[in-house]
């Protein structure tokens, strides 16, 4: 409960690729057999750390060593491995040659990466296998109309939304809540609904003001609409993660540990911010986003800046 709540001081190291893998190490040093899922987790660790080659190493211990046959979870870890370092020709190649069929996880999490790293051939391709089988969900939808923003394609990535309107599909809100006090509070993108939103607002633009003065510039180019630059920079201030950690500055006693989680991933311009107020604050702040966990402590971050 307290690792999946992302409290590190209340147990093992979590989210913490080398302290996962030495902890693993560990136990087989103790003549412990892992299991299916200790492998999942082990793997995990690998993709989150960008270690390829013992990635690999372990996978194939699997079967070798321990009797194990991979299932579609643990190939998923690998073409997650192989999308965050940027091979994604490798990650498609890994998923044909794959003794289980591919589910709608994997592919999006290869088309994610597509998406990250610019791959905008590789993620139509990805797109079309997962609309053929009858997997796409909004998900799918977003990413490919996000990878075509990305590029300047504004027609083709409003063709993509329109697609995903005439299906019936609906994009999925990004949302983050924080409890205070046994209370959970929930934010939604530019939310107006809190009790206290003037308050939260006034301590947005006090943090948005001392951010500029320690040389933030809004990463404007993660918005992938086409208007304005005033239009884009506001629309990153309001993310549901800020107005919910905002919530957490001014409703509890300072030094206190902020803890907020996310249904989406965290846009790289949200974690540069955090990562300043952490540091503005002297606050611990930990996000718990669709990947993982991301504690931010004095203006540095436990992913690493890879997520």
């Amino acid at each position: 409960m307290y690792s999946r709540c992302g409290d590190i001081d209340e147990a093992q190291r979590h989210g913490k690729s080398v302290e996962a893998i030495e902890l693993f190490r560990g136990l087989i040093k103790q003549g412990l057999t892992p299991s299916s899922v200790t492998f999942v987790g082990v793997l995990n660790a690998c993709s989150h750390g960008g270690l390829a080659e013992l990635g690999f190493e372990i996978f194939h211990s699997m079967a070798k060593d321990y009797g194990i046959e991979p299932q579609i979870e643990h190939y998923g870890c690998m073409v997650d491995l192989l999308g965050r370092l940027g091979r994604l020709e490798e990650a498609y190649g890994f998923i044909r040659m794959m003794k289980v069929a591919p589910d709608h996880v994997m592919l999006g999490a290869l088309l994610s990466a597509c998406k990250i790293h610019g791959n905008l051939e590789l993620a139509e391709r990805v797109a079309k296998s997962l609309v053929a089988c009858k997997n796409a969900d909004s998900g799918t939808y977003i990413l490919l109309s996000n990878a075509y923003s990305s590029s300047g394609k504004w027609k083709e990535a409003a063709e993509v939304r329109t697609n995903m309107r005439e299906e019936g599909i609906e994009k999925e809100p990004g949302c983050s809540s924080i409890e205070v006090n046994n209370e959970i509070h929930e934010f939604l993108l530019g939310d107006l609904r809190h009790p206290q939103k003037e308050k939260i607002y006034k301590k947005l633009e006090e943090l948005n003001q001392i951010l500029r003065l320690e040389g933030y510039t809004p990463a404007t180019e993660v918005v992938l609409h086409d208007i304005e630059k005033s239009e884009k920079e506001w629309a990153l201030a309001i993310h549901s993660e800020r107005l919910a950690i905002c919530y957490g500055l001014i409703s509890t006693k300072p030094l206190t540990t902020i803890r907020v989680v996310k249904n989406l991933r965290v846009c790289n311009d949200c974690h540069l911010t955090i990562k300043l107020i952490s540091n503005i604050t002297m606050r611990k702040i930990v996000v718990r986003d669709r990947n993982r966990f991301h504690h931010f402590e004095n203006g540095v971050c436990s992913c690493g800046d890879y997520w």
